[in-house]
């Protein structure tokens, strides 16, 4: 799937299987994946003057999403530097 830059705020970018009608979006939270879209919500929030508010409004509260990966800005844990392994 094409993921689409998008200029809003808390939204990154953004792409659409018009198949299987799925939309995957990059929010600064995390990437969600959301099912049973319309090709019109997806291309509203595409053309929209404000994308993070059309999805907020209209995606994020009308739809349940399922999270696909974590925030990009997320740090990987710490290395475990006591080991786990039995002495």
């Amino acid at each position: 799937m094409e993921m689409k830059r998008l200029n809003g705020t808390g939204v990154r970018s953004a792409g659409y299987d018009e198949r299987n009608r799925k939309l995957v979006v990059e929010t600064t939270a995390g990437t969600f994946e959301y099912a049973n879209i319309s090709p019109e919500i997806h291309r509203r929030l595409m053309t929209s003057p404000s994308p993070g508010t059309y999805y907020k409004e209209s995606i994020e509260e009308e739809f349940t999403g399922r999270r696909i990966a974590a925030p990009a800005s997320a740090k990987p844990a710490p290395p475990d530097i006591f080991g786990s392994g039995e002495a």
